[in-house]
């Protein structure tokens, strides 16, 4: 056994191509991975297997010449882009007796680097403890001891691993009942939020691809950007105007990235609440990376698994002014809106996205006919915040009639609030229908699925 250092950024890096070559840009990502950790890349071993060893990962000749290369090179450390049994992990250090971090590890150590908020700290603490809980039978001496024996003191007693495992596991419960207050105090906001009703915009994407620069673009917010993976963690919300005057939210989020580490996907729900909750997606992809079909296809499939999949999405394809290419929007059959191409960074294209984002929240808003109490002042005025009101008139007994646009899920909260007559509803292009009719046919439909 040996004592793990507590400090190292040399660092060797290993990948290998199982059943398939060594692809260089998985490579060049996870050398990114690196560098965004601190560590300072002094060797790179590749290699390919049919299917990882059960003992090393690599297997035992790999694992050898991992060991010599990390000696002669004065590494300190061992960064290796798979995720990796305990058991692997532990027979790897004992093995090479330097630190060994997998792709998951390493992940979780950017992510505790880069957390701002109060609640990120939070969530990232959770996932690295959840990690670290099947990992604690590894190199630590110190595991070893055994707290028992001695005049007073004998007995069964308890292992340091025993006492880790515990002090671990109360951890995790005050962190969980925490990030569940906060939860709960953030559902609470969205609420309120929600009863003024604005469209809300998420940006999502993988990692790098610039949702950062494209949302300080937008909004004109004090961003932090930076040409590095994970730049951003916390969620950041600010208000926008669209041509016409409709003002919407819009949320930048954390970036996605292949193989994302499930612990990170379970705990960072505030921002990915963020991408759930919005009423249209803002797919931000690098039009200049040749495997962007890829990171597109790895994205949709983490919002597939937190459950954002059917929200509709407006692909961006931005950092054109590398491929020396025009903005444009890209229409589908219908004539619909379903990719613009911009550069964030140039500010190239942003009225294309701006127009492309009106014309898309377009489809989802309804114009309707309101009648509500001459009371209702708070209600109106709240309306008018939104901007949703085109038109108002006052009946002969008082009451107040509003000719408003909103979308479905908006129109049916008014649909249910005490006082509020929904007198006719016309969606685009659609002819004016009685409101039960519209109620009825729009009731059984789920709001996340509107396209």
């Amino acid at each position: 056994m040996f004592e793990r250092p507590r400090t190292g950024e040399r660092a060797v890096l290993v990948r290998l191509g199982i059943g398939a070559p060594v692809d260089p840009e998985d490579l060049e990502e996870f050398t990114q991975l690196a560098v965004s950790a601190g560590a300072h890349p002094v060797a790179t071993i590749t290699g390919r297997r049919d299917r990882p060893d059960p003992r090393y990962f690599l297997g035992s000749g790999k694992a050898e010449e991992l060991r010599d290369a990390a000696r002669a090179s004065d590494a300190d450390l061992i960064l290796i882009d798979h995720a990796l049994s305990p058991s692997q992990e532990r027979n790897l250090e004992k093995l090479i007796e330097r630190r060994v971090l997998d792709r998951n590890g390493l992940i979780l150590d950017i992510f505790a680097q880069r957390a701002r908020s109060f609640e990120g700290k939070l969530e990232v603490e959770l996932a690295q403890l959840k990690h670290i809980a099947s990992r604690l039978v590894r190199g630590w001496t110190h595991l070893e001891r055994q707290r028992g024996g001695g005049v007073g003191l004998r007995g069964p007693g308890e292992t340091q691993l025993e006492t880790d495992r515990r002090l671990i596991g109360q951890r995790v419960r005050v962190l969980t009942r925490r990030l569940t207050k906060i939860k709960q105090q953030r559902e609470t906001g969205r609420h309120q939020r929600a009863e003024i009703p604005v469209p809300s915009l998420a940006l999502v994407g993988y990692t790098n691809a610039g949702k950062s620069t494209l949302f300080r673009a937008l909004t004109g917010a004090d961003a932090y950007v930076a040409d590095q993976l994970f730049a951003t963690l916390d969620p950041t919300v600010r208000r926008i105007q669209l041509p016409g005057g409709t003002a919407v939210v819009v949320a930048d989020t954390v970036g996605f990235i292949r193989e994302l580490p499930h612990e990170l996907v379970a705990a960072f729900q505030s921002t990915l609440t963020e991408a759930r909750a919005a009423t249209l997606l803002l797919h931000v992809v690098d039009a200049s990376n040749p495997r962007r079909s890829e990171q597109t296809a790895a994205v949709n499939g983490v919002l597939e698994e937190i459950g954002a999949s059917a929200i509709p999405q407006l692909l961006v394809y931005n950092k054109i002014d590398r491929l020396e290419s025009a903005p444009r929007i890209d229409r589908d059959a219908d004539g619909r809106a379903v990719a613009v191409w911009i550069s964030a960074q140039q500010g190239v294209g942003l009225e294309l996205l701006r127009e492309a984002i009106a014309e898309r929240l377009s489809r989802f808003a309804r114009h309707a006919r309101l009648r509500v109490p001459a009371a209702a002042g708070a209600l109106r005025s709240k309306l008018y915040a939104a901007r949703a009101v085109r038109a108002e008139s006052t009946s002969a007994d008082g009451s107040i009639e509003l000719a408003v646009e909103l979308p479905d899920p908006e129109l049916l909260a008014l649909a249910r609030t005490a006082g509020v007559q929904i007198l006719e509803v016309q969606g685009p292009g659609t002819p004016c229908a009685p409101a039960n009719t519209y109620l009825q046919s729009t009731a059984t439909s789920s709001a996340g699925k509107l396209r």
